[in-house]
């Protein structure tokens, strides 16, 4: 039984985890380079999700095309998360660096709970989904299952895109260069002449459209609800609490393992399904308390 079971759990642990992967990379971003854990990250995913339920289905009427309709997801995502960010980072987050990290942390939890009301005021609380890009690419058949081509493949390969992209502007890009360098140290990149101001903004932005292009890919294929962002944001701090914060690759990691957990929990426990992720991480945190690709630094005395 656990044979047959395994392959579905598979398939639908690694669509799930690519979803969760989009939005925990921008939130362990954000960390590691501000050193903020950005609660309102959250909202990101839920109004980019709620923009694309809202235009999908107005594009749906013209053209059934696949790629159009994807480029109408992208688009609003994009233009969702760039604004916010753009935003919120010039005016929330640029005047709390100096805070201590406790107080930074507040000041996103504030900025959550007044874009959960500017949320409710302009979608309601009535459940948004947009399943036509969906039903517009069809299904493939795997192991004798039926799945839709969307879950199988779309998703999970522009996640790997996104992270693929993203190590690239990192590691190969000047502006990535000077990333890197303010994570490592901030004081020390500031003295060599690099605009941290301007690093941050491109880095909150980067964060916040990685957050809506996460949320946009959820809405055809589940429905969102008053309380998506807040559950979203809590499985994205499991997930890079259990690779070890700032870690991106780890969070790659840490997303395949909690989705691939949480799905044969669904199959073999379902009263587990929602603890799974949380029970995972509370192990991890119990072995390696710093996460799992988090390498422990000596302590100057």
């Amino acid at each position: 039984m656990f044979m047959t079971i395994l392959p579905l759990a598979l398939v639908d642990g690694i669509s799930y985890a690519s979803l969760l992967f989009l939005v925990s990379m921008g939130l362990t971003l954000i960390f590691g380079v501000m050193g903020i854990l950005n609660v309102a990250h959250g909202s990101f995913y839920a109004f980019g999700g709620y923009a694309a339920a809202t235009f999908l289905p107005w594009v749906a009427m013209y053209t059934d095309s696949p790629w159009l309709l994807m480029a109408t997801l992208f688009a609003v995502a994009l233009i969702v998360g760039a604004f916010m960010g753009g935003i919120l980072e010039i005016v929330f987050i640029r005047h709390s660096y100096a805070y201590d990290p406790v107080l930074k942390l507040l000041i996103t939890f504030g900025v959550f709970l007044m874009l959960e009301d500017v949320r409710g005021l302009i979608w309601g609380p009535q459940p948004y989904s947009a399943n036509e890009i969906v039903q517009s690419m069809g299904n493939t058949e795997l192991w004798g299952i039926t799945y839709t081509s969307y879950q199988l493949i779309v998703v999970p390969i522009i996640a790997l895109l996104a992270y693929l992209g993203l190590s690239y502007f990192l590691s190969r890009t000047n502006l990535g260069k000077q990333t890197v360098a303010i994570i490592h140290n901030r004081e020390v990149a500031e003295s060599q002449g690099i605009n941290a101001k301007k690093i941050g903004l491109i880095t909150f932005t980067i964060g916040a459209v990685l957050g809506a292009i996460g949320g946009a890919l959820s809405a055809p294929t589940t429905s969102l609800v008053p309380g998506s962002s807040a559950d979203m944001i809590v499985l994205s701090f499991a997930v890079i609490a259990t690779a070890g914060l700032g870690q991106i690759s780890g969070a790659l990691i840490a997303a395949i393992l909690i989705g691939i957990a949480r799905s044969l929990a669904v199959y073999l426990a379902p009263d587990l399904e929602v603890a799974t992720p949380y029970i995972i991480m509370v192990i991890v945190l119990i072995i390696r308390p710093n996460g799992l690709f988090t390498v422990a630094q000596a302590r100057t005395i």
